[in-house]
């Protein structure tokens, strides 16, 4: 399946800022990265004030200044007001606002799609979900994703391809069709709202595993080296107790062999060697003890300083009208032709599975058409003939 996913690159804030901003009628003045936004006293936005510098990245340099990068406050609460402004709407694909979709199981042979004809029969509607994805630890790893989940409201199949569609419409660097009042009811969109959040969480799985699997190489490594700083202070304090014990020895000799005078001040050195002996031992004791047992308190807060924050978060709902139909399809080779239908929808592509005429596998991007002599034939196929 498709994974329809936007990068939140610093590029895209810059241009969907832009364009937020002059939408509530901002005048923005731009001199290098620094832009000076005005902000007509009508705006109603916690978020503007009459007069607001930006700086574009993090390197502000000025107190008063705000970042605008995909990690900042700024855009974070920007985004989010930008979706409560239009957290729903609809929008219609017509057919003859748009290029026929081929399939990418159709592209890249030899093989020439040398016509392509829909036919629209009737009306259907799709729910499109946009979430804000953020996959961070705290000290070290952060992805920004927006990630649509288009799913068809009657069957509540996944529509992967008018994800990618809806994505492009909404993109920062298309004027955006206007959207309208949704028809659907809060009582119809709540299950497939709830369908389109576990997909999503399904989808970052292969990203979040990725990111906790650099994350606990990361505290492991974090731990190895505390470990190690550990036994080198311990064979430190065994140095400090083996030179403290010799010590000592050497005093009780010497107590034994001299004078009143010399007794008395190596008593009393002996005493004071004994007490920093009892502070060592009990020191070296303690480290011992949390060695064999793995360091658990410091291996917990190295741990948690590396642990995941998954958050998904819905930014806006849209219902998309969309006419569904059949897709009559000319294939053509130097020296052979093959038509074929399946069902399609504007914006949608196919909707149905074609499946290749001598397995009966359906055709995927890793297994394309590769060859249509009598028929359509897979590329695990035609490597077998």
């Amino acid at each position: 399946m498709t994974d329809a996913a936007v990068p939140v690159t610093q590029s895209a804030v810059e241009i969907f800022t832009e364009q937020y901003l002059r939408t509530l009628g901002c005048d923005i003045d731009k001199h290098d990265n620094r832009w000076a936004v005005t902000t007509p006293n009508e705006v109603d936005s916690e978020l503007l004030t009459d007069s607001l510098t930006l700086v574009c990245g993090s390197d502000v340099g000025d107190g008063a200044a705000e970042e605008l990068h995909p990690e900042s406050q700024f855009f974070q609460t920007l985004l989010t007001e930008a979706s409560e402004r239009t957290p729903t709407g609809k929008i219609s694909l017509e057919t003859d606002d748009a290029a026929v979709q081929i399939p990418r199981w159709l592209q890249g042979s030899d093989i020439e799609v040398s016509s392509a004809d829909f036919t629209p029969y009737y009306d259907r509607t799709a729910l499109v979900v946009l979430f804000r994805v953020s996959i961070e630890t705290v000290s070290e790893y952060q992805t920004e994703l927006l990630r649509a989940v288009a799913l068809d409201t009657r069957s509540e199949e996944f529509l992967p391809t008018l994800e990618e569609t809806f994505l492009q419409i909404a993109s920062p660097d298309n004027e955006a069709e206007t959207s309208k009042p949704m028809d659907m009811q809060a009582a119809d969109i709540q299950p497939l709202f709830d369908t389109a959040r576990e997909e999503v969480v399904d989808r970052i799985q292969e990203t979040t595993d990725e990111i906790h699997q650099e994350a606990s190489r990361a505290a492991d490594a974090e731990v190895e080296e505390f470990r190690q700083m550990q036994q080198q202070r311990i064979q430190e304090l065994e140095e400090q107790l083996s030179n403290l014990s010799g010590r000592i020895d050497n005093l009780s000799q010497q107590i034994n062999s001299s004078n009143e005078g010399e007794r008395v001040e190596a008593l009393k050195e002996r005493k004071e060697l004994k007490t920093e002996y009892e502070d060592v031992d009990t020191e070296l004791d303690d480290l011992r003890q949390r060695r064999d047992k793995g360091f658990p308190e410091r291996q917990h807060e190295i741990r948690a300083r590396h642990a995941l924050d998954v958050q998904v978060e819905p930014l806006t709902i849209t219902e998309v009208e969309y006419e569904s139909g059949d897709l009559e399809v000319a294939l053509a080779t130097d020296e052979h032709t093959w038509d074929f239908a399946a069902g399609y929808g504007s914006g949608v592509g196919i909707t149905e599975a074609v499946n290749c005429s001598k397995c009966g596998k359906e055709f995927t991007e890793t297994n394309p058409v590769r060859d249509i002599d009598q028929g359509l034939i897979c590329l695990d196929c035609y490597r077998q003939e």
